[in-house]
Parts: C-alpha cells; sequence; structure tokens
C-alpha cells in the first residue's frame, strides 16, 4: 500500500473521529491538551503501524501520548466508529 493511499485512509479517519467527538463530548475529556492522538484502527492492522510509527515519531519530549483503538467503521451515521477506547499512555 502506498503512503498516499495510508494518508488519504487516515483523513477519512480523522474526520470519522471528529464526528465520534461531537456525538460523544465526554470522550474528549479523557484527551490531554496538547496531546499525541494516534488512531490505531484494529481492522487496518497496516494503517495503525503507519500511524503509531508516525505518532512516535513526531511525539515532543514530555507530551502526554492517547492511542484510539477503533474496532470497526459502521455505514453512515452520526459516527462510524465503533468499540472506540481512547487510552492515554504517557
Amino acid at each position: 500500500m502506498k503512503e498516499a493511499t495510508l494518508v488519504q485512509k487516515n483523513l477519512e479517519l480523522s474526520f470519522e473521529f471528529t464526528r465520534y467527538l461531537l456525538a460523544h463530548p465526554e470522550m474528549e475529556e479523557k484527551i490531554p491538551r496538547g496531546a499525541q492522538v494516534a488512531l490505531l484502527p484494529d481492522y487496518d492492522k497496516r494503517l495503525a503501524r503507519f500511524n503509531l510509527k508516525n505518532s512516535e515519531r513526531q511525539r515532543e519530549e514530555g507530551q502526554p501520548v492517547v492511542y484510539v483503538r477503533i474496532r470497526k467503521l459502521n455505514p453512515d451515521r452520526p459516527s462510524r466508529l465503533v468499540g472506540t477506547k481512547i487510552e492515554r499512555v504517557a
């Protein structure tokens, strides 16, 4: 899979995560201000590895890190993310 394809998938996933947070504002409280957020889709292991690698590379020293694990995407609705878990890891 080309990097451009992974970037395109991330654009879609980022959009869906924004929609998820709008539909579930209580989840936003789990993300510290200025955190490095890595979207890790269980349904696309290559994209998850790509995002994890980029997150580690871009992280600033002392910056909080949050992993957003996404089990799957549903058909279009207020948020297509299913089984989303946000965990602060640093």
